[in-house]
């Protein structure tokens, strides 16, 4: 982040940020400038003039050391994120092992309900509850479930497998307490982006594997599934997406350092020999994300396996779309598509508690 931007309160970024996105589409046109086209797709106005934004005020995903990748976040959340999502009630808990975790409740969603056991992004590096707040609120309210939003370990702290421990441990937590949080033992789907869609697919194969309960659905926005390839969109998109091929290196190499583990299905997911019995999913992938390819590919796997896969490329969009929902339009009615995507799965769900 620039020196200069810094200083600026982000409550004026903010205003600034809603301002350039309420301008009329010639204006915003104008600033972001000529159409981005690559691999037959074009990105969509809202992204890219975001991603000019991004650049003019010095913004980036990964700023050297966890330390300041994480204050980054923090503040640069407020731009994109919005404001609360009401009427959603919140309570934060802790989980077995402390897990620190935060529960949604939206309205008009009583007991027995269906419940989304939640995993944030952030390369298994950064993020926190507070990052994806807005986003939880959002699938809570939109797909009628209460939210589990897990506060998962992260590295270089608590390397590999850490987060994959805490993700299984979350859902085993709120399967063993359905009754006190009101919801449908049966329905509790696990969901998550990028790095959380990494951990709720793996989630999903602990279960499987496990023989016991296992989730009844899978919401999977961009998932990382396979750390021992580079596929063709990682070159496309490699720089300039929001998420660069330099940022998957940082985040891989501080998650699991020791090469030889990277191939564990606990990390690379699409790895795994056998995903016979795995949970219907929704994987959701953006046209330019250099994930895009490894996503598509588990969702192929998964389709060849007999699960059944909902498999929806955005191919005007990029990375991290789920957290920008607060400005323009085309953030919020992708993530809309996959709330009414999970609100539609749990309901033609069969009993999920054995696979």
């Amino acid at each position: 982040m620039s020196k200069l931007m810094e200083r600026v309160p982000i409550q004026v970024q903010a205003a600034f940020v809603r301002a350039v996105f309420a301008l009329p589409r010639p204006l915003r046109r104008l600033i972001a400038g000529q159409p981005t086209r690559i691999d037959g797709q074009e990105l969509a106005l809202d992204a890219q003039l975001l991603l000019t934004l991004d650049k003019m005020a010095g913004h980036s995903f990964v700023d050297r050391t966890p330390e300041r990748s994480r204050a980054m976040l923090d503040r640069s959340r407020h731009l994109v994120s919005g404001v609360p999502i009401e009427p959603v009630t919140v309570r934060g808990l802790t989980l077995d092992d402390d897990i620190p975790a935060r529960f949604y409740t939206p309205a008009e969603v009583g007991e027995d309900a269906p419940l989304l056991v939640f995993y944030h992004g952030g390369g298994w590096v950064l993020g926190t509850l507070d990052s994806h707040d807005n986003t939880c609120r959002f699938l809570a309210k939109h797909a009628k479930v209460k939210v589990l939003s897990v506060d998962y370990r992260l590295a270089p702290e608590h390397p590999f497998p850490a987060a994959a421990e805490d993700a299984y441990s979350a859902f085993r937590y709120a399967v063993a307490h359905a009754p006190e949080l009101g919801v449908n033992p049966d329905l509790i789907a696990v969901g998550g982006d990028s790095a959380g869609g990494n951990l709720a697919a793996v989630t999903a194969y602990q279960a499987v594997r496990a023989g016991g309960p296992r989730p009844a659905f899978q919401l999977l926005f961009y998932p990382g599934t396979d750390a021992t390839a580079r596929r063709r969109s990682r070159d496309l998109f490699a720089d300039g997406f929001f998420l660069t091929s330099e940022n998957i290196d940082w985040f891989t190499n501080h998650y699991c350092p020791d090469t030889e583990r990277r191939a564990d299905p606990l990390f690379s997911v699409l790895r795994a020999d056998d995903l016979t019995g795995m949970p219907p999913a929704y994987i959701a992938t953006g046209g330019f994300d250099p994930l895009r390819d490894e996503g598509e590919e588990f969702a192929h796997k998964l389709a060849a396996a007999g699960v059944p896969v909902a498999l929806s490329r955005h191919p005007d969009l990029i990375h991290g779309y789920v957290n920008f929902i607060g400005i323009g339009t085309r953030f919020r009615e992708a993530t809309a598509e996959a709330a009414g995507a999970l609100r539609t799965g749990l309901a033609m769900s069969t009993p999920a508690r054995t696979p």
